[in-house]
Protein backbone atom coordinates (compact mmCIF):
# COMPACT_ATOMS: atom_id res chain seq x y z
CA UNK A 1 0.00 0.00 0.00
CA UNK A 2 2.87 2.38 0.80
CA UNK A 3 4.39 1.77 -2.63
CA UNK A 4 1.07 2.55 -4.33
CA UNK A 5 0.68 5.74 -2.31
CA UNK A 6 4.20 6.82 -3.23
CA UNK A 7 3.58 6.06 -6.91
CA UNK A 8 0.35 8.08 -6.96
CA UNK A 9 2.00 10.97 -5.10
CA UNK A 10 4.89 11.12 -7.57
CA UNK A 11 2.48 11.00 -10.51
CA UNK A 12 0.30 13.82 -9.14
CA UNK A 13 3.29 16.00 -8.27
CA UNK A 14 4.71 15.52 -11.77
CA UNK A 15 1.40 16.52 -13.35
CA UNK A 16 1.16 19.59 -11.11
CA UNK A 17 4.64 20.70 -12.12
CA UNK A 18 3.77 20.27 -15.82
CA UNK A 19 0.59 22.32 -15.36
CA UNK A 20 2.52 25.11 -13.62
CA UNK A 21 5.08 25.19 -16.43
CA UNK A 22 2.28 25.42 -19.00
CA UNK A 23 2.96 22.06 -20.62
CA UNK A 24 -0.56 20.83 -19.89
CA UNK A 25 -3.46 23.15 -20.75
CA UNK A 26 -6.53 23.02 -18.50
CA UNK A 27 -8.61 25.77 -20.11
CA UNK A 28 -10.69 23.92 -22.68
CA UNK A 29 -11.77 20.83 -20.76
CA UNK A 30 -15.17 19.26 -20.15
CA UNK A 31 -16.96 20.92 -17.26
CA UNK A 32 -18.75 17.63 -16.52
CA UNK A 33 -15.46 15.82 -15.92
CA UNK A 34 -14.18 18.71 -13.82
CA UNK A 35 -17.22 18.53 -11.54
CA UNK A 36 -16.97 14.73 -11.38
CA UNK A 37 -13.27 14.83 -10.42
CA UNK A 38 -13.93 17.41 -7.71
CA UNK A 39 -16.69 15.22 -6.30
CA UNK A 40 -14.43 12.14 -6.33
CA UNK A 41 -11.63 14.10 -4.63
CA UNK A 42 -14.02 15.35 -1.95
CA UNK A 43 -15.33 11.80 -1.49
CA UNK A 44 -11.79 10.43 -0.97
CA UNK A 45 -10.95 13.20 1.52
CA UNK A 46 -14.05 12.51 3.63
CA UNK A 47 -13.54 8.74 3.37
CA UNK A 48 -9.92 9.09 4.54
CA UNK A 49 -11.11 11.21 7.46
CA UNK A 50 -13.65 8.57 8.48
CA UNK A 51 -11.03 5.79 8.28
CA UNK A 52 -8.65 7.89 10.39
CA UNK A 53 -11.26 8.37 13.13
CA UNK A 54 -12.09 4.65 13.15
CA UNK A 55 -8.43 3.70 13.33
CA UNK A 56 -7.95 6.14 16.21
CA UNK A 57 -10.81 4.53 18.14
CA UNK A 58 -13.07 7.57 17.95
CA UNK A 59 -16.77 7.39 17.18
CA UNK A 60 -18.17 8.50 13.82
CA UNK A 61 -21.81 8.65 14.91
CA UNK A 62 -23.34 12.01 13.95
CA UNK A 63 -20.21 13.13 12.14
CA UNK A 64 -20.92 15.56 9.22
CA UNK A 65 -18.52 13.65 6.98
CA UNK A 66 -20.95 10.69 6.89
CA UNK A 67 -23.76 12.84 5.50
CA UNK A 68 -21.32 14.38 3.02
CA UNK A 69 -20.27 10.91 1.83
CA UNK A 70 -23.90 9.89 1.33
CA UNK A 71 -24.60 13.09 -0.59
CA UNK A 72 -21.59 12.67 -2.90
CA UNK A 73 -22.39 8.99 -3.47
CA UNK A 74 -25.96 9.90 -4.46
CA UNK A 75 -24.78 12.58 -6.88
CA UNK A 76 -22.26 10.22 -8.50
CA UNK A 77 -24.94 7.58 -9.00
CA UNK A 78 -27.38 10.09 -10.49
CA UNK A 79 -24.88 11.38 -13.08
CA UNK A 80 -24.09 7.90 -14.41
CA UNK A 81 -26.55 8.29 -17.35
CA UNK A 82 -24.79 11.52 -18.35
CA UNK A 83 -21.43 9.78 -18.10
CA UNK A 84 -22.76 6.98 -20.31
CA UNK A 85 -23.92 9.46 -22.97
CA UNK A 86 -20.61 11.36 -22.97
CA UNK A 87 -18.43 8.23 -23.03
CA UNK A 88 -17.93 8.30 -26.80
CA UNK A 89 -17.07 12.02 -26.83
CA UNK A 90 -14.62 11.62 -23.93
CA UNK A 91 -12.88 8.62 -25.53
CA UNK A 92 -12.62 10.52 -28.81
CA UNK A 93 -11.06 13.58 -27.15
CA UNK A 94 -8.59 11.45 -25.18
CA UNK A 95 -7.57 9.55 -28.31
CA UNK A 96 -7.15 12.79 -30.26
CA UNK A 97 -5.07 14.34 -27.46
CA UNK A 98 -2.88 11.22 -27.25
CA UNK A 99 -2.27 10.63 -30.97
CA UNK A 100 -2.73 14.21 -32.19
CA UNK A 101 -4.86 13.14 -35.20
CA UNK A 102 -8.49 12.28 -35.79
CA UNK A 103 -9.34 8.75 -36.85
CA UNK A 104 -10.29 8.39 -40.52
CA UNK A 105 -12.98 5.85 -39.54
CA UNK A 106 -14.76 8.27 -37.23
CA UNK A 107 -18.49 8.00 -38.03
CA UNK A 108 -18.97 11.68 -37.16
CA UNK A 109 -17.09 12.58 -40.36
CA UNK A 110 -19.80 10.92 -42.44
CA UNK A 111 -22.83 12.45 -40.77
CA UNK A 112 -25.01 14.75 -42.91
CA UNK A 113 -24.62 18.48 -42.46
CA UNK A 114 -27.91 20.34 -43.04
CA UNK A 115 -26.02 23.64 -43.32
CA UNK A 116 -24.25 22.42 -46.46
CA UNK A 117 -27.55 21.36 -47.99
CA UNK A 118 -29.08 24.71 -47.08
CA UNK A 119 -26.19 26.68 -48.58
CA UNK A 120 -26.30 24.63 -51.77
CA UNK A 121 -30.04 25.17 -52.04
CA UNK A 122 -29.63 28.88 -51.44
CA UNK A 123 -26.87 29.12 -54.07
CA UNK A 124 -28.95 27.18 -56.57
CA UNK A 125 -32.02 29.27 -55.78
CA UNK A 126 -29.93 32.44 -56.02
CA UNK A 127 -28.63 31.46 -59.44
CA UNK A 128 -32.14 30.57 -60.59
CA UNK A 129 -33.49 33.85 -59.18
CA UNK A 130 -30.72 35.80 -60.89
CA UNK A 131 -31.46 34.12 -64.19
CA UNK A 132 -35.19 34.72 -63.75
CA UNK A 133 -34.55 38.36 -62.81
CA UNK A 134 -32.40 38.85 -65.90
CA UNK A 135 -35.08 37.30 -68.06
CA UNK A 136 -37.78 39.38 -66.35
CA UNK A 137 -35.73 42.55 -66.75
CA UNK A 138 -35.23 41.82 -70.42
CA UNK A 139 -38.95 41.14 -70.83
CA UNK A 140 -39.80 44.24 -68.79
CA UNK A 141 -37.43 46.40 -70.79
CA UNK A 142 -38.93 45.10 -74.04
CA UNK A 143 -42.49 45.61 -72.80
CA UNK A 144 -41.65 49.06 -71.36
CA UNK A 145 -40.15 50.16 -74.64
CA UNK A 146 -43.29 49.00 -76.42
CA UNK A 147 -45.50 50.76 -73.85
CA UNK A 148 -43.48 53.97 -74.12
CA UNK A 149 -43.99 53.91 -77.83
CA UNK A 150 -47.72 53.60 -77.18
CA UNK A 151 -47.62 56.22 -74.37
CA UNK A 152 -48.37 53.77 -71.52
CA UNK A 153 -46.50 53.13 -68.26
CA UNK A 154 -46.35 49.94 -66.14
CA UNK A 155 -45.48 49.69 -62.41
CA UNK A 156 -42.19 47.99 -61.61
CA UNK A 157 -42.14 44.41 -60.21
CA UNK A 158 -41.96 44.03 -56.45
CA UNK A 159 -38.88 42.71 -54.67
CA UNK A 160 -38.30 38.99 -54.41
CA UNK A 161 -39.33 37.02 -51.32
CA UNK A 162 -37.00 36.40 -48.42
CA UNK A 163 -34.64 33.48 -48.03
CA UNK A 164 -35.64 30.29 -46.18
CA UNK A 165 -35.26 30.16 -42.39
CA UNK A 166 -32.57 28.63 -40.22
CA UNK A 167 -32.50 24.84 -39.78
CA UNK A 168 -33.88 23.77 -36.40
CA UNK A 169 -32.90 20.23 -35.30
CA UNK A 170 -35.68 18.02 -33.88
CA UNK A 171 -35.89 17.47 -30.15
CA UNK A 172 -34.91 14.06 -28.80
CA UNK A 173 -37.55 12.29 -26.73
CA UNK A 174 -36.49 11.12 -23.25
CA UNK A 175 -36.09 7.35 -23.06
CA UNK A 176 -35.57 4.85 -20.25
CA UNK A 177 -31.90 4.49 -19.28
CA UNK A 178 -30.84 0.83 -19.54
CA UNK A 179 -27.07 1.28 -19.72
CA UNK A 180 -26.50 -0.56 -16.42
CA UNK A 181 -28.57 -3.59 -17.40
CA UNK A 182 -26.74 -6.69 -18.54
CA UNK A 183 -27.86 -8.73 -21.58
CA UNK A 184 -28.79 -11.57 -19.20
CA UNK A 185 -31.16 -9.25 -17.28
CA UNK A 186 -32.82 -8.09 -20.52
CA UNK A 187 -33.33 -11.69 -21.68
CA UNK A 188 -34.72 -12.58 -18.27
CA UNK A 189 -37.26 -9.73 -18.47
CA UNK A 190 -38.31 -10.83 -21.96
CA UNK A 191 -38.79 -14.42 -20.76
CA UNK A 192 -40.81 -13.23 -17.76
CA UNK A 193 -43.12 -11.16 -19.98
CA UNK A 194 -43.55 -14.09 -22.38
CA UNK A 195 -44.27 -16.44 -19.46
CA UNK A 196 -46.84 -14.00 -18.07
CA UNK A 197 -48.57 -13.76 -21.44
CA UNK A 198 -48.59 -17.55 -21.75
CA UNK A 199 -50.12 -18.01 -18.30
CA UNK A 200 -52.97 -15.60 -19.05
CA UNK A 201 -53.69 -17.04 -22.48
CA UNK A 202 -56.92 -18.89 -23.22
CA UNK A 203 -55.03 -21.82 -24.79
CA UNK A 204 -53.36 -22.61 -21.45
CA UNK A 205 -56.75 -22.43 -19.77
CA UNK A 206 -58.14 -24.99 -22.22
CA UNK A 207 -55.16 -27.30 -21.58
CA UNK A 208 -55.71 -27.05 -17.83
CA UNK A 209 -59.35 -28.01 -18.20
CA UNK A 210 -58.46 -30.94 -20.48
CA UNK A 211 -55.53 -32.55 -18.63
CA UNK A 212 -55.81 -31.50 -14.97
CA UNK A 213 -58.18 -33.15 -12.48
CA UNK A 214 -59.93 -29.92 -11.57
CA UNK A 215 -63.59 -29.10 -11.99
CA UNK A 216 -64.41 -27.38 -15.25
CA UNK A 217 -65.54 -23.80 -14.93
CA UNK A 218 -68.53 -22.93 -17.09
CA UNK A 219 -69.22 -19.25 -17.67
CA UNK A 220 -71.58 -17.39 -19.94
CA UNK A 221 -68.94 -14.77 -20.65
CA UNK A 222 -65.93 -15.10 -22.90
CA UNK A 223 -62.27 -14.88 -21.88
CA UNK A 224 -62.07 -11.32 -23.12
CA UNK A 225 -65.10 -10.30 -21.05
CA UNK A 226 -63.60 -11.89 -17.94
CA UNK A 227 -60.33 -9.99 -18.38
CA UNK A 228 -62.26 -6.77 -19.00
CA UNK A 229 -64.43 -7.18 -15.90
CA UNK A 230 -61.35 -7.91 -13.77
CA UNK A 231 -59.58 -4.80 -15.07
CA UNK A 232 -62.69 -2.68 -14.50
CA UNK A 233 -62.97 -4.00 -10.94
CA UNK A 234 -59.31 -3.15 -10.17
CA UNK A 235 -59.76 0.30 -11.72
CA UNK A 236 -62.89 0.95 -9.65
CA UNK A 237 -61.15 -0.10 -6.42
CA UNK A 238 -58.20 2.19 -7.18
CA UNK A 239 -60.47 5.16 -7.98
CA UNK A 240 -62.53 4.65 -4.81
CA UNK A 241 -59.41 4.29 -2.65
CA UNK A 242 -57.46 7.32 -3.95
CA UNK A 243 -60.47 9.43 -5.03
CA UNK A 244 -59.11 10.01 -8.50
CA UNK A 245 -60.23 9.23 -12.02
CA UNK A 246 -58.01 7.04 -14.24
CA UNK A 247 -57.93 7.39 -18.04
CA UNK A 248 -58.94 4.38 -20.12
CA UNK A 249 -55.78 2.84 -21.70
CA UNK A 250 -55.71 1.29 -25.13
CA UNK A 251 -55.62 -2.21 -23.58
CA UNK A 252 -59.02 -1.68 -21.94
CA UNK A 253 -60.43 -0.32 -25.20
CA UNK A 254 -59.04 -3.35 -27.08
CA UNK A 255 -60.57 -5.86 -24.69
CA UNK A 256 -63.81 -3.90 -24.71
CA UNK A 257 -64.06 -4.20 -28.49
CA UNK A 258 -63.07 -7.88 -28.30
CA UNK A 259 -65.66 -8.57 -25.62
CA UNK A 260 -68.35 -6.94 -27.74
CA UNK A 261 -67.80 -9.51 -30.53
CA UNK A 262 -69.89 -12.72 -30.36
CA UNK A 263 -68.04 -15.73 -28.84
CA UNK A 264 -66.86 -18.52 -31.13
CA UNK A 265 -68.22 -22.07 -30.98
CA UNK A 266 -65.88 -25.08 -30.72
CA UNK A 267 -67.15 -28.34 -32.22
CA UNK A 268 -65.56 -31.55 -30.90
Amino acid sequence: MNSNVKQVTDLVEGMLQRVKRGELTTEYGLSFLEVKYHMLLDYLINLTYVVLRKCSGETIEGDPSIERLIEIRTVLEKIRPIDYKLRYQIDKLVKTATTGVTSATDPILYKPNPDNMLSNDIDAEGKEDDEEELEDEEDDSDSESEDEEKGLKRPKKAATAGKPGIYVPPKIKPVYYDGDEKPEDKEKKILERAKKRAITSSMLQDLKEEYLDVPTEISSTSRAQQILSKAQKEKQEYEETYLTRLPAPWVTKFWGKLAATPPYVVIH
